[in-house]
Protein backbone atom coordinates (compact mmCIF):
# COMPACT_ATOMS: atom_id res chain seq x y z
CA UNK A 1 0.00 0.00 0.00
CA UNK A 2 1.25 3.27 -1.16
CA UNK A 3 1.53 5.99 1.70
CA UNK A 4 -0.11 9.04 0.07
CA UNK A 5 0.43 12.79 1.77
CA UNK A 6 -2.45 14.40 1.87
CA UNK A 7 -3.80 16.97 -0.86
CA UNK A 8 -2.64 20.48 0.37
CA UNK A 9 -4.25 24.01 -0.04
CA UNK A 10 -3.25 25.26 -3.35
CA UNK A 11 -1.66 28.21 -4.00
CA UNK A 12 -3.87 31.33 -4.57
CA UNK A 13 -1.02 32.75 -6.75
CA UNK A 14 -1.94 34.10 -10.50
CA UNK A 15 1.45 34.12 -11.97
CA UNK A 16 1.16 38.23 -12.18
CA UNK A 17 3.74 38.98 -9.28
CA UNK A 18 3.14 42.45 -8.87
CA UNK A 19 2.87 44.20 -5.61
CA UNK A 20 0.69 47.18 -5.27
CA UNK A 21 2.69 49.57 -3.28
CA UNK A 22 -0.24 51.73 -1.27
CA UNK A 23 -2.09 48.54 -0.63
CA UNK A 24 0.73 46.10 0.00
CA UNK A 25 -1.04 43.75 -1.72
CA UNK A 26 0.37 41.59 -4.57
CA UNK A 27 -1.83 42.43 -7.76
CA UNK A 28 -2.70 38.85 -9.01
CA UNK A 29 -3.29 37.04 -5.59
CA UNK A 30 -4.12 39.87 -3.17
CA UNK A 31 -1.83 38.54 -0.77
CA UNK A 32 1.24 40.62 1.32
CA UNK A 33 4.65 39.70 0.89
CA UNK A 34 5.11 38.05 4.46
CA UNK A 35 1.91 36.01 3.33
CA UNK A 36 3.46 34.63 -0.26
CA UNK A 37 6.62 33.66 1.45
CA UNK A 38 5.28 31.85 4.41
CA UNK A 39 2.63 30.25 2.07
CA UNK A 40 5.25 27.02 1.23
CA UNK A 41 5.66 26.33 4.96
CA UNK A 42 2.53 27.29 6.12
CA UNK A 43 0.34 24.10 7.19
CA UNK A 44 -3.14 23.82 5.80
CA UNK A 45 -5.03 26.10 8.52
CA UNK A 46 -2.69 28.77 8.06
CA UNK A 47 -3.49 28.35 4.12
CA UNK A 48 -7.14 28.52 4.72
CA UNK A 49 -7.08 31.77 7.37
CA UNK A 50 -4.70 33.38 4.16
CA UNK A 51 -7.52 32.91 1.52
CA UNK A 52 -9.84 33.96 4.13
CA UNK A 53 -8.40 37.47 4.36
CA UNK A 54 -8.52 37.45 -0.36
CA UNK A 55 -12.26 38.58 -1.19
CA UNK A 56 -12.23 41.81 0.84
CA UNK A 57 -8.59 42.85 -0.37
CA UNK A 58 -9.78 41.75 -4.02
CA UNK A 59 -12.62 43.91 -3.74
CA UNK A 60 -10.75 46.98 -3.26
CA UNK A 61 -8.58 46.14 -5.88
CA UNK A 62 -11.00 46.03 -8.49
CA UNK A 63 -12.31 48.64 -7.19
CA UNK A 64 -9.08 50.87 -7.25
CA UNK A 65 -9.21 49.74 -11.08
CA UNK A 66 -5.75 47.87 -10.28
CA UNK A 67 -6.48 44.07 -9.72
CA UNK A 68 -4.95 42.16 -12.29
CA UNK A 69 -7.20 39.15 -12.05
CA UNK A 70 -10.81 39.79 -10.17
CA UNK A 71 -12.06 36.19 -10.85
CA UNK A 72 -8.87 33.63 -10.25
CA UNK A 73 -9.19 30.17 -11.31
CA UNK A 74 -8.52 28.58 -8.04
Amino acid sequence: MMNESPARVASPCTNVCRMHEASGFCEGCARTIAEIAAWSRADDAARLAILAELPPRRALLVEQGIYSAAEPNV
